[in-house]
């Protein structure tokens, strides 16, 4: 008995067409296009060829579309979610945490529940923006004065009618190029929020500069410094000539503290330093200025207490400050961080807020600044 003979036995010779081919034809005949020339697998499909495949293997749908299946379910993800623009900028990735995080969140009761305060004059020091650098006196980046605009809109919502404002900063690029996006913020947020409030021009004082280090030519600025302490190492290190000058081992530490990942400016509130500006005089140095801006105002106005004085400056004397104040170092502000001091009737005292923490100060009277070397 041949194998052809048996029953049971597996046959070779198959006239209908493939499953996929099937699919195919069935579709073809479907839509109404011709078939195919003939070959040995163009027969007709038999009606059970498509019922008896796994219908996984299929690509049709309900509808009778004959789009694959994996296509469809991507073209459908696509058209769930509508795809939004992405708008590309310096910056984009830290930026929600950077409003979040300097973004003031003290809860203030209306003016009216506040006399008991006895508050005569807002104080809001902030820190410049992103700058270019820190090698040279370089001004701010096009995200740095975004920071800043946005700073002053922020500024000029909680300000109410009525309210006298002055603006102020230290005299360096950053910290002007600050105070006058920060003008152009609350500007446009006085517009917005229609508030009735008189802001004046940006102006420098000498009380805010940025702490200095003693260097042959006198105090400078320590990043107007770093220029002066490139060149004389350069000089020194050609020449081979004997030991360094002490203040340029100074500058030259604080410098490398940075480039080895440390926070330089904890190192100068912690270790004394021969030839840089203490913090304290710092600390001492910002309260004589504010006082001295809050004394140019008439007493009448004062009393009613709608003077806010809005400084830009630098993160070393607004940390100092706020070391001073709270009894620790809280860190490093942001760029356009805000410190608020709350100067009360008398100046005596004051609120001092910073990330979340309020401590009542009591102010030095001018006379009362000791001369340490007098």
């Amino acid at each position: 008995m041949s194998t052809t003979e048996r029953p049971d036995a597996r046959r070779v010779d198959r006239y209908e067409a493939p499953n996929y081919l099937a699919r195919y034809r069935e579709r073809q005949n479907r839509n109404g296009a011709e078939a195919p020339p003939s070959s040995r697998f163009a027969a007709d499909v038999p009606a059970g060829a498509v019922e008896t495949s796994d219908p996984a293997d299929t690509a049709e749908t309900v509808d009778g579309s004959d789009v694959p299946l994996y296509l469809r379910r991507f073209r459908q993800r696509g058209a769930a979610v509508p795809s939004q623009p992405r708008v590309e900028f310096d910056g984009a990735e830290f930026t929600p945490a950077l409003a979040a995080a300097s973004r003031g969140k003290e809860i203030a009761a209306p003016r009216e529940r506040r006399s008991s305060e006895k508050i005569v004059c807002e104080i809001s020091i902030l820190r410049h923006g992103i700058t270019q650098g820190y090698s040279t006196d370089a001004g701010l980046t096009p995200m740095g004065g975004w920071q800043a605009h946005r700073r002053g809109h922020e500024l000029a919502r909680r300000w109410n009618d009525g309210d006298r404002v002055r603006l102020v900063c230290a005299d360096t690029n950053r910290a002007r190029q600050t105070a006058h996006q920060v003008f152009r913020g609350a500007t446009d947020g006085l517009g917005m929020w229609g508030h009735d409030v008189s802001i004046t021009d940006p102006e420098p004082i000498p009380e805010l500069r940025n702490f200095g280090v003693w260097t042959p030519d006198g105090l400078r600025d320590v990043t107007s410094a770093f220029r002066q302490y490139q060149s004389t190492m350069e000089t020194l290190e050609r020449m081979a000539v004997g030991d360094r000058p002490r203040w340029l081992v100074e500058i030259d530490r604080f410098y490398r503290t940075q480039l080895g990942g440390a926070d330089p400016i904890q190192e100068w509130l912690t270790i004394p330093m021969m030839y840089f500006e203490p913090p304290a005089l710092c600390v001492r140095r910002f309260w004589r200025g504010f006082q001295r801006l809050v004394s140019e105002i008439p007493p009448d106005e004062l009393a009613a207490g709608n003077h806010k004085i809005v400084a830009a400056t630098h993160s070393g004397p607004m940390r100092a400050f706020a070391t001073w104040a709270h009894g620790y170092d809280p860190g490093e502000p942001l760029n356009t961080e805000e410190i608020r001091v709350k100067l009360r009737e008398g100046g005596r005292t004051a609120f001092v807020s910073y990330r979340n923490r309020v401590t009542e100060v009591h102010v030095p009277p001018q006379d009362e600044f000791p001369q340490w070397e007098s």
